[in-house]
């Protein structure tokens, strides 16, 4: 084919079977990858074939970078190219060179490649990629399409040589971070993007990049073999990095161009080209089929998170080895840069009441700030020993509830514990809510994330440093005795959504069950039960009923009972609402509560 006419209709055919074969594959992940990868390699044939007509010189070559460059390319992404020159060569002192690259460009558009093309000589690429990290990256996954392969070569070594894996992985963990709060931390948003969201593609690709700059491995395979990861963690990070692929690429399908976000209008075209059932596999219950497709990627995300996290932190040790000097806490545990490590790898399997001692720890170790490697994995490797044996031990209940009433730290201690699915494995009702949507036009986060800020926004009330933020719950919680029962209560409100039924009335059913197995004394669990069950009375009374009828307000202050009751209901209400979404609260909606 040497006319670019029959070079559009075979590449438009082909990808069309490539295609086909993405959207008949059922639920299965199976042969996604390489089904990318040949989209990917027939792009190069294609570009070998236009590079040709345009008669570009032997000296020059066509390279393929960033998503393009990896050798996976997916339905509507774009085809990032580098077209690299000589040194000395400038298009813009050359009209002749200017008008092949030109005409180059045009006949990918006209033969419906979707192209982003820079043209650069080695010496402006490693200009560039000094000064920008994202550049940087892109060369890093470079590889050569067609063209001179001495003067790929070069680039390639002087890039390596300029590369700093230190700084590289600093750079990059940074980004990742900012990507992250863009996000707000969680993978658990309604909408979430694929790509980019925390647990997302971009997650287990920043590892990849890191993992390269510092000569550590290229593949998953590569990892295990150079110790950075296990063959377990390299089993799991490729089986929810093929869903993840298979995800992305029925969303391109779906909506018919780039779209990486699993927006409403979608989920559900997305989650029948899976062939998802319309009935709980739990329950028994009618389910949505998006449900079924969203909970299975939260799951995923949730794993990619975790596994993120293990592995760069074994790639930053192996980087800087001299600053995870280890300093003992007690004959279980070591603190390492500002870190909990496990003092051996089986230590959970062997005493598995300190896998909740970690959490305590969390909360009371000063200068502690997160968990080590080792530990991240020893709790990933332990999760067969959180059965019905150890939710029921009475050491393991005792510390979970020193947990909710450690002075600090609570909110941080949840969260890691849901992170690492501690805490799903020790309040088994709590793991039905996990990845669980909500379908109404306020809650923007699912259940379990609902939840976790609910507790934070309540925790925020008894913090000084959180004072200026709602003044009037701060001044109520400055004067409340317990505030773990305002903790409780935030942790069983939403517990039982999802089931059928009034899930206020199944809530606290599960909360009295709660704290009869945990010991709490009888006047705080009624407290408590009160508040699951009521957690919507203030709000709709507030703001669907007529205020100035004397008749609302009797009835409403019978309801409450007592002072003390009311202002746990007042904190817990706002800390709900606010919870939903960022953008859900307003002043009339305090006014009304007020």
């Amino acid at each position: 084919m040497t006319d670019i006419p029959a070079l559009r209709a075979h590449y438009l055919d082909e990808k069309s079977l490539l295609l086909e074969a993405v959207r008949e594959s059922g639920a299965s992940t199976r042969g996604v990858r390489t089904t990318l990868q040949n989209l990917s390699a027939l792009t190069d044939d294609i570009l070998r074939g236009l590079w040709a007509i345009a008669g570009f010189t032997p000296s020059f070559a066509l390279v393929a970078v960033g998503g393009f460059g990896r050798g996976e390319l997916f339905p509507c992404s774009d085809i990032d190219v580098l077209i690299l020159m000589p040194e000395g060569v400038s298009p813009e002192a050359d009209p002749a060179l200017k008008a092949r690259i030109e005409s180059f460009i045009g006949s990918c558009w006209d033969t419906r490649l979707e192209i982003g093309s820079s043209v650069r000589t080695v010496d402006d690429c490693l200009a560039e990629a000094s000064k920008d990290v994202t550049v940087q990256t892109s060369l890093l996954e470079s590889r050569l399409v067609t063209g001179d392969t001495k003067l790929f070569n070069q680039f390639r070594k002087r890039l390596s040589d300029a590369l700093d894996p230190r700084a590289f992985f600093v750079a990059k963990t940074l980004e990742m971070r900012q990507r992250h709060n863009k996000f707000e931390n969680t993978p658990f948003s309604l909408e979430p993007n694929c790509k980019e969201s925390p647990g997302g593609l971009r997650d287990l690709q920043t590892i990849l990049w890191v993992a390269k700059a510092a000569k550590l491995g290229k593949t998953w395979d590569e990892l295990v073999r150079s110790g950075i990861a296990t063959p377990h963690e390299a089993k799991q990070l490729k089986r929810n990095e093929s869903l993840l692929c298979l995800i992305r690429a029925r969303l391109h399908l779906t909506a018919g161009r780039r779209e990486d976000r699993l927006v409403f209008d979608l989920q559900t075209a997305v989650a029948e080209s899976f062939g998802y059932q319309t009935v709980s596999e739990d329950t028994g219950l009618p389910v949505r089929a998006s449900e079924a497709l969203m909970r299975r990627y939260y799951w995923a995300a949730k794993a990619v998170s975790q596994l993120n996290q293990i592995v760069l932190l074994n790639i930053e040790e192996r980087l800087n080895p001299s600053t995870h000097a280890l300093r003992p806490i007690n004959e279980r545990f070591f603190e390492k840069a500002g870190m909990i490590e496990v003092a051996s790898d089986d230590l959970y399997t062997r005493h598995p009441h300190a896998i909740l001692e970690t959490f305590l720890l969390y909360e009371t170790a000063g200068g502690i700030h997160g968990l080590s490697a080792r530990t991240l994995r020893a709790l990933y490797n332990a999760r067969g020993v959180m059965t019905a044996k150890f939710r029921n031990d009475p050491v393991n209940r005792a510390t979970f509830l020193a947990i909710l009433q450690a002075p600090s730290g609570i909110t941080h201690a949840l969260r890691l514990m849901n992170d690492t699915s501690v805490l799903g494995r020790y309040l088994w009702v709590f793991r039905r809510i996990v990845g669980q949507m909500q379908h109404d036009l306020f809650h923007v986060y699912t259940v379990d994330q609902h939840i976790m800020m609910v507790l934070r926004n309540v925790r925020r009330f008894f913090m000084a440093e959180h004072a200026h933020e709602y003044p009037a719950c701060s001044q109520l919680g400055a004067g409340w005795d317990k505030p773990w029962i305002l903790y409780v209560a935030a942790l069983f409100h939403d517990i039982a959504k999802g089931r059928g039924g009034d899930h206020s009335d199944l809530g606290a059913r599960e909360v009295r069950r709660f704290c009869t197995q945990h010991h709490i004394a009888a006047e705080d669990s009624r407290l408590i039960e009160f508040l699951v069950t009521e957690h919507l009375t203030m709000s709709r009374v507030a703001q669907k009923a007529d205020l100035s009828d004397p008749d609302v307000i009797a009835a409403f202050a019978k309801r409450m009972g007592n002072e003390r009751y009311l202002t746990a209901l007042y904190l817990l209400t706002v800390a709900d609402i606010r919870g939903t979404s960022p953008k859900v609260w307003n002043a009339w909606k305090g006014k009304l509560l007020e």
